[in-house]
């Protein structure tokens, strides 16, 4: 189980090529990739969304990438020979003017505006690709191990609070008989008082059946217990589960409410107060995990 939240950068030189791949991640509800690449390296834009979905399945993803060619051959300079010719009949034509003699040495064309530019000489996209897909993979393995060493921390946490859960269903379900006894206890004294004395056994136990009907949480236990159990079993899967997990929490997040409805006792809605808050907290965790 692996959360969404992790940091890796890796740094790669080879040839007089440098490439630095870092890579953050954060929870979202789908894979959101961001990324801004400068214009000579645009070419990687496929290699860049292949490679981050290939490893990774759901989180907001932030790409940062840096490249320098250091190479002999990385630059050229190239010259403007016919904006010189035109500074040069352009001076002339100064000189003329103002009745002024000079000498301008190439040096001096050479400093003029454009005349000479360093551009950088076209990339060999495949080995620039190679070193970009390496550098990679290598900063997604740093992110996966971070976000794997924290997953573990979260499964940890996740299964202290499903024990929490299963300790009050515990309770609840060892409350629960004692519900429909107190009720009948209670519904046979008011009737007493209120007939001195005399009771309609048939009525007595007509009411008492249709309470046990309305208040039996039999079935909400169970599947409570299920869920707790299918929780268990998705925090060891080797593959995302995330959503998986929220819809486990959701599930179980019904069955407590149910409880609460039905049950009409004060302990068990202490237990169902505590079972909701140790929901919500699984519920938080749940929303970082891949």
């Amino acid at each position: 189980m692996q959360s969404m939240t992790g940091y890796g950068r890796c740094q790669l030189e080879r040839d007089g090529r440098e490439m630095t791949v870092e890579v953050k991640s954060v929870n979202h509800r789908f894979l959101d990739i961001s990324y801004r690449l400068a214009r000579h390296l645009t070419f990687l834009d496929d290699a860049l969304r292949k490679g981050v979905s290939a490893r990774l399945s759901r989180g907001h993803v932030d790409v940062f990438v840096n490249y320098e060619n250091h190479r002999a051959d990385a630059r050229e300079v190239r010259v403007d020979t016919a904006l010189a010719v035109a500074y040069q009949s352009a001076l002339r034509e100064l000189s003329q003017a103002l009745h002024m003699e000079g000498q301008i040495s190439v040096q001096d064309y050479a400093r003029l505006p454009d005349v000479l530019t360093v551009q950088e000489k076209e990339e060999d996209q495949q080995a620039v690709r190679e070193l970009f897909e390496e550098a990679l993979n290598g900063a997604l393995d740093a992110l996966i191990d971070m976000r794997a060493q924290e997953g573990e921390h979260m499964c940890a946490d996740i299964l202290e609070k499903v024990g929490s859960i299963e300790a009050l269903q515990a309770q609840i379900a060892l409350r629960a008989p004692g519900v429909v006894v107190d009720y009948r206890d209670r519904l046979r004294e008011r009737l007493s008082a209120l007939n001195e004395g005399e009771l309609d056994e048939a009525r007595l136990l007509t009411e008492i059946a249709l309470f046990a009907d309305r208040a039996a949480i039999d079935e909400e236990l169970v599947r409570l217990l299920s869920h707790t159990a299918q929780i268990r079993a998705t925090v060891r899967m080797n593959e995302p589960v995330g959503r998986r997990l929220d819809f486990l929490v959701q599930e179980l997040n019904r069955e407590v409410n149910t409880i609460g409805s039905k049950a009409m006792d004060a302990d068990i809605a202490q237990c169902v107060v505590q079972a909701k808050g140790e929901i919500e907290k699984l519920r938080e965790q749940v929303q970082n995990i891949e």
